[in-house]
Formats: C-alpha cells, structure tokens, sequence
C-alpha cells in the first residue's frame, strides 16, 4: 500500500474502502471487517449514508489499533452552518465510537459551508479532527474557498473515473495542494466499464482484472481511491493493485475514454441541487 502526505502533513493511504449505498447495518458491519482484515486502513462514510454506527462497530470488532486506521466522514447539507456542524460532527464521532476522525469532510457544496468550514477549522485545531476537506467542490467553488478560508482543504473528493477523467480539476488541486480523491472510481459498473474492450485489454496483458486496472490508473494519477463491495473476494481483488504499474501507452489509451462530464449526477444542475438540498437525514 502507497500513502501520500496531505498539505498538513498527515499520511494517508493511497487506497480505502468505501460505504456508499451499504444502509443494512449488518451487511455494512461485515464488509469492513472484511476490508479491514484483507489490508484496507482507510475507511469512508459518511451521515448521510446512514452507516457510521455499523463501520464504528466493525472497526471496534477487528481490533485492530486506533493509530492504524485513517477514517473518514462527511457532513451534510441540512446540518451546514457553524452551530450545526459543530453538533453534527459530535453526532458522528459518537456513532462511529472514536475519539477522533482522521478526515471530515463537507458532503457538498451547498447551503452555508462556510460557517461550516469556519467550525471545522475550529474543531482540526482543537485536535478533533486530524485533516478537514470537502467533497464535490468543482473548480470554481473549490478555489473561491481556497482563496477565503484561514485553512486550505486538504482533500477534495469528487467523481473520478476514465469516462469523467477531470484533468482540469486535478490542475486547480495540484495547484492549492489539495489532494484528490475518486469516489465512484468504477463509474458505479456504468459504461459498460468491465467489458470495454480496451480495459479489457490492458487487463489481460497485466493478468488482472479491469477494476485493478481502473484502479491502478486513478491512484497513478496520484488520486486516492475508494472502491466500495460486499463481497469478500471483490473487497480483497480490489486491493491488489499495488504489485503492477500500467505503461505510458496503456495511461495514453485510458485517456481516450474521457466523456468530459458526468452521466451519474450533474452537480450543476438546479434540478440536482434541489434534489440534493431535499434529502433529510434526520427530523
């Protein structure tokens, strides 16, 4: 496993394990066990997921070191404000049973995430919080922030994958010292992505499958990534990236699958935003 330091100078692994759409809390419980005991030491959830309660019970049953383990959790929408986000990050560390998160992270770009930001920051330099980022901030949102907030995110994590390739906004972050991080770094299986004849093709020449291979390219693009499963061998597949490295040639052809844009969810959209600005999480 590869690790990159952030701007603040906290390591962090290269790749981790994602919960995403894992809400059955046993299902969720037994995945990161299952990531935790196949070598994963980044894990990723979020409120809004509605399994922080599940990934803190996993990470109690593996025993494994506090020290050892770099978690990570998002803030959402409804609870964006300086009161609020105060309250919310207590809530999560509280169904996670840690005593610190080692990454929080603004869910998205909406709603007051400056009086946001401005309790974050507040809570990284009380040591509650070892890095503070944010999630889905493209790259005018991501820099109107940058060049306003006393701390500079050090992550931004956002759809990453190689029909959304986002070269632009891998600039604007190398630029800040941001480091990127995919989610969604198998294009949610969208695209026809495991049959697509030159993954398909790149990967046989490897003796891997497309996921490693899609994987392999994002983190030497120097993006972290954070694929998520339920199943055993697939959490275990996923993490055997770290014994190859794909060619010029091969980053060269991965790169002409760039669509430009999303076909998961359009965040400049005002339907989106008010999609996203509706979803309660709690009363």
């Amino acid at each position: 496993m590869d690790y990159v330091t952030l701007n603040n100078g906290i390591r962090m692994p290269m790749e981790g394990f994602g919960v995403f759409q894992i809400e059955d809390a046993k299902v969720c419980e037994q995945a990161v066990l299952d990531a935790l005991n196949a070598g994963y030491r980044l894990i990723d959830t979020a409120s809004a997921y509605f399994n922080e309660e599940a990934v803190g019970a996993a990470i109690r049953k593996s025993g494994i070191p506090r020290e050892e383990l770099f978690i990570t959790t998002k803030l959402w929408i409804q609870d964006a404000g300086y009161e609020k986000a105060k309250k919310a990050f207590q809530t999560s560390l509280d169904k996670l049973g840690l005593e610190y998160l080692d990454l929080y992270l603004i869910h998205q770009p909406f709603n007051d995430y400056y009086g946001s930001w401005r309790a974050m920051e507040e809570l990284y330099e009380e040591g509650k919080i070892r890095a503070i980022g944010v999630s889905n901030f493209y790259p005018d949102r991501l820099v109107d922030l940058c060049v306003n907030a006393r701390i500079i995110p050090a992550v931004n994590q956002v759809e990453i994958h190689p029909f959304f390739q986002q070269d632009e906004a891998l600039k604007i972050m190398k630029e800040f010292g941001v480091q990127p991080q995919a989610w969604g770094p198998l294009a949610e299986g969208k695209h026809g992505i495991f049959t697509n004849e030159i993954l398909t093709s790149i990967a046989s020449k490897y003796d891997k499958t497309v996921a490693q291979v899609v994987l392999r390219w994002n983190v030497q693009r120097g993006v972290v990534v954070i694929p998520k499963s339920t199943r055993k061998e697939r959490i275990e597949e996923n993490l055997n990236i770290w014994d190859f490295a794909l060619s010029d040639e091969d980053m060269a052809n991965i790169a002409k699958l760039d669509l430009g844009h999303s076909e998961i969810i359009d965040h400049f959209s005002p339907e989106t935003v008010k999609w996203l600005n509706g979803w309660k999480i709690h009363e």
